[in-house]
């Protein structure tokens, strides 16, 4: 998680450099030095944020994977469970194997 604060941080810090880049101002002024933090701040939040996002999204899909995998498994039991009487599976009949 905090990889992902740092690097949206770092990034907020890179774009307030190329904004001022683009403007042709000089990068450290002393009227100007807070607006860093308050980049850095919103990229930090926006990692914070795409963090929780993408736990939340890992939950959702394991939850998903889980249910899948608890609705196979009760099929196959329903399937074996339902294979046919004795008649079925011995005579030529729907459940049956063909004669070898």
């Amino acid at each position: 998680m905090v990889s992902k604060v740092l690097f949206w941080t770092g990034f907020g810090l890179a774009v307030r450099f190329w904004q001022l880049g683009i403007q042709m101002r000089p990068f450290f002024h002393k009227n100007d030095v807070w607006m860093y933090p308050v980049f850095g701040g919103i990229g930090a939040l926006t990692g914070f944020w795409l963090q929780g996002t993408q736990d939340r999204q890992l939950r959702y899909l394991e939850e998903a994977k889980q249910t899948l995998l608890e609705r196979r498994r009760r099929r196959q039991e329903r399937e074996e469970l339902n294979a046919g009487n004795v008649e079925q599976k011995t005579e030529h009949g729907l459940m049956a194997s063909p004669p070898a």
